[in-house]
């Protein structure tokens, strides 16, 4: 978590390369809930972040998560206010793409935090876990913790949204595979 905050804190300098070019720069940071602890911290990181820089940081969040439609209207908000860049963590990686392409005809920088978005070059820059590579780790170290129960072992995947953020589907594919499914 604190390199994905850093990451924040250098994404929102690269929109102003020092505090005196920062007056009268916008971004926005759009998460995916403002209750989930990880996203609040991502926006006191942002925002600390903003405040050294002199950079105006609007933060928007859906209502619960997989709450798509609101951060397709935080970036138009972001776009009619003239922010220079958005921080997203996009709720549904692959229908927000139009709105984001809206925001980058539009000159605004667009930063996927957290989830690729699908296709991952519809953002301008990524800033993520692999998350595959996590799920695989946690699946190896099941397997190993379990040792030979590991070949009966019963194994249910519970995911947060019926839309299966790229998120969980894969951290779920790399688990079974680390797991030797």
């Amino acid at each position: 978590m604190i390199r994905k905050l850093l990451a924040t804190g250098s994404v929102l300098a690269a929109m102003a390369a020092t505090p005196a070019a920062a007056a009268d720069i916008s971004a926005c940071l759009i998460t995916k809930t403002d209750t989930n602890p990880f996203f609040v911290k991502m926006k006191e990181g942002a925002t600390a972040k903003a405040e050294e820089l002199g950079i105006e940081l609007k933060s928007f969040a859906g209502r619960v998560d997989g709450d798509h439609e609101t951060q397709v209207a935080a970036i138009e908000t972001c776009i009619a206010d003239g922010a220079k860049g958005i921080l997203l963590t996009a709720a549904d990686t692959s229908s927000i793409v139009p709105a984001v392409k809206q925001a980058r005809d539009n000159g605004l920088l667009v930063i996927a935090l957290d989830t690729p978005l699908d296709p991952i070059d519809a953002a301008d820059a990524t800033f993520a876990t692999d998350n595959f590579k996590a799920g695989e780790l946690i699946g190896q170290w099941a397997a190993a913790t379990l040792g030979d129960k590991a070949a009966d072992a019963k194994i249910a995947m519970l995911d947060i949204a019926i839309s299966q953020p790229t998120v969980g589907v894969l951290r779920d594919q790399g688990f079974l595979q680390g797991f030797g499914i």
